[in-house]
């Protein structure tokens, strides 16, 4: 019952920013320094979600199946491959070297 009220109040902020970002972006501009920033930040706040997923679990080191089906997508999608192809080809390398007995 405690967590109701903080919910109600990120869905709230998450609608207001959906709707409050479309509207001020014809009446502000944004100079393109700030766009290089701001992209920017999000891949680095994305790169450190996928390091942290990829190398922690339960606080400790995930091992080394997990952050090679990582590098593997890294590749594949820096030679940009399809999507699907990267998903898999990912998740193919964390399950092979996992049956082979890599943690």
């Amino acid at each position: 019952m405690n967590y109701v009220l903080p919910m109600i109040a990120l869905g709230v902020g998450t609608l207001a920013f959906r709707f409050i970002g479309p509207a001020l972006r014809t009446r502000i501009d944004i100079s393109a320094r700030a766009e290089k920033l701001g992209s920017i930040g999000v891949a680095v706040v994305f790169v450190a979600l996928i390091a942290t997923s990829a190398l922690v679990v339960d606080h400790r080191f995930a091992g080394f199946a997990a952050p090679a089906g990582v590098l593997v997508a890294a590749v594949l999608a820096w030679r940009r491959a399809p999507f699907v192809a990267i998903v898999v080809a990912a998740a193919a390398t964390t399950a092979a070297l996992r049956f082979v007995g890599v943690a």
